[in-house]
């Protein structure tokens, strides 16, 4: 009797144990696989929808508009000059901001920002859409191991309490810290250079004259 009773009490406690390791491996797993940090995009805006962009940094400041002219788009750029823009220059920024993710969102208190780059960033984007709304990317620092950016969507004016830092790629630096000329067209650059070579035929031809 004694036996019956015994093996009675294991056996519950063997299953016990059994569902407390199920529950715990495979449901908290499940559970716990959703908790983590998954990738989100940065903005849900589309490309075609980007009507300016103001690109700041410590170098200077661009503003490029796009025309739209019959079937064909091509941007001008209305600041720190007036030139047609470069299509492919743009376009890697504006993929960039379409495509881009967020490896990982950070709630940090707002008084740490400077930690982070983020009070006086090092760049930033702000982007003007056709229902004229506007959304603006700030960059900041590299992470510790320089595998991401600290950036902010949106940020507030003045910030308070917790905020949102995320962790961009770090093409973005590649995308807005570049030349003045790359920013240009080429095809701009040629017709510039053409320009010095017909006023100069001109000249040559009275001399040329008996």
């Amino acid at each position: 009797m004694k036996l019956k009773r015994t093996t009675l009490i294991l056996l519950l406690l063997a299953l016990g144990l059994g569902g407390f390791v199920y529950f715990y491996e495979v449901q908290g797993a499940h559970q716990r696989q959703e908790a983590e940090p998954q990738e989100q995009k940065i903005f849900s805006f589309t490309a075609d929808q980007i009507r300016s962009l103001t690109v700041k940094t410590k170098q200077r400041t661009l503003l490029l508009e796009r025309q739209d002219k019959s079937s064909q788009s091509r941007w001008l750029m209305q600041a720190p000059i007036q030139t047609p823009a470069s299509n492919p220059a743009i376009s890697y920024l504006t993929d960039l901001l379409v495509q881009g993710k967020s490896e990982r969102t950070l709630q940090v208190p707002a008084s740490q920002l400077q930690e982070y780059g983020l009070a006086q960033p090092q760049a930033s984007i702000e982007v003007g859409l056709k229902d004229q709304k506007t959304h603006r990317l700030i960059l900041g620092k590299p992470d510790f191991n320089k595998s991401f950016l600290y950036a902010q969507v949106d940020p507030p004016a003045q910030a308070s309490g917790d905020v949102n830092v995320l962790l961009v790629s770090t093409e973005f630096n590649n995308a807005v810290n570049r030349p003045l000329s790359d920013w240009k067209s080429q095809d701009a650059d040629k017709g510039n250079s053409r320009k010095p070579q017909s006023k100069s035929s001109s000249k040559a031809s009275p001399s040329a004259a008996p």
